[in-house]
């Protein structure tokens, strides 16, 4: 045990975008990039800034083009800033706005992706292609996101087959990495453990990325399994922002400062100032007026009063 880790991981912050997305409260464009700035300061190298979706459909990203727009000349050109594209009008609207990356996204699920963005998966594929085609004729680097890649609240548990063959499919668009997502949170160790080893054989991990919910406690020791299998990137939410609208009882994104405290224990090199992270959670959720559902971040809190 512990004796293939790796000794650096990258951490995809996803705060900004994931973890607010679901909040009902439309916080001011002002919180929003205080929070993003805040989050730059901890050593992040990237942090998904907004999603370019209908207002109508995600009121809290309503203002993507403008809070790109600032948080692009707040923040140092070194830090990545990815945004989620759903199709060619938000493509247009980020194109606009400067972006240099975007993320796409699909499930392993018929049922997910017609709750999620009224078509199917095959149809989600065609949606993406033109989007895809004219990102990498503009030199955007892009992402893949796969939801559903452990279990789909309306099917139940998915077959591994389907996830390799979604994340080909994502290959094949030219994204430059898939993040694999647990949506519900409904992995468990010793599935996480299978199903990577089956994505060694067929992918280079070092192009895929875990994201783990912590609906059922389980997300940090996942990513554990993960590091074990070589796995070194990781989608994780400052304060353990997050949710899934189309999952009921599905908590937010693993915590940052649960990872951050893991990968210390561990040796593992991460580049993040837990402090100023800590900053960055604070504010934030006292914009939202909630609890934090990290609890590293829970513990440290309940220590200062």
């Amino acid at each position: 045990m512990f004796e293939s880790l790796p000794p650096k991981v990258k951490i995809v912050e996803v705060g900004p975008r994931d973890g607010l997305q679901n909040e009902k409260e439309i916080l001011p464009l002002e919180d929003k990039l205080e929070y993003i700035k805040l989050l730059s300061k901890t050593g992040l190298q990237t942090i998904e800034i907004t999603s370019f979706v209908s207002p109508k459909a995600i009121p809290q990203m309503g203002d993507a083009e403008r809070l790109y727009k600032a948080a692009s000349s707040a923040l140092k050109s070194s830090i990545n800033k990815p945004c989620l594209v759903p199709n060619m009008k938000g493509l247009e609207s980020a194109l606009s706005a400067g972006v240099s990356e975007i993320s796409l996204f699909s499930a392993t699920s018929d049922s997910f992706t017609s709750k999620n963005i009224n078509c199917s998966v095959d149809e989600s594929f065609e949606r993406m292609r033109d989007v895809a085609k004219v990102a990498n004729e503009k030199k955007i680097k892009t992402r893949g996101y796969v939801s559903t890649a452990f279990g789909c609240p309306y099917e139940g548990e998915v077959p591994v087959d389907k996830l390799v063959e979604v994340i080909k499919r994502f290959f094949d668009l030219g994204v430059y990495e898939v993040s694999v997502g647990d949506t519900i949170g409904v992995a468990t160790p010793s599935q996480v453990n299978q199903v990577l080893k089956k994505l060694s054989s067929e992918f280079d991990k070092n192009k895929l990325a875990m994201h783990f919910h912590d609906t059922r406690g389980m997300a940090v020791t996942n990513v554990l399994v993960s590091l074990e299998n070589g796995f070194s990137i990781f989608d994780a939410s400052s304060g353990g922002l997050g949710g899934c609208p189309y999952a009921k009882g599905a908590s937010g994104n693993v915590g940052t400062e649960d990872l951050i405290y893991l990968f210390d224990s561990l040796g593992i090199e991460h580049g993040v100032d837990i402090t100023k992270l800590v900053e960055a959670s604070k504010f934030i959720l006292g914009r939202l007026n909630k609890s934090t559902t990290s609890k590293f971040l829970k513990a440290l809190l309940a220590k200062d009063q």
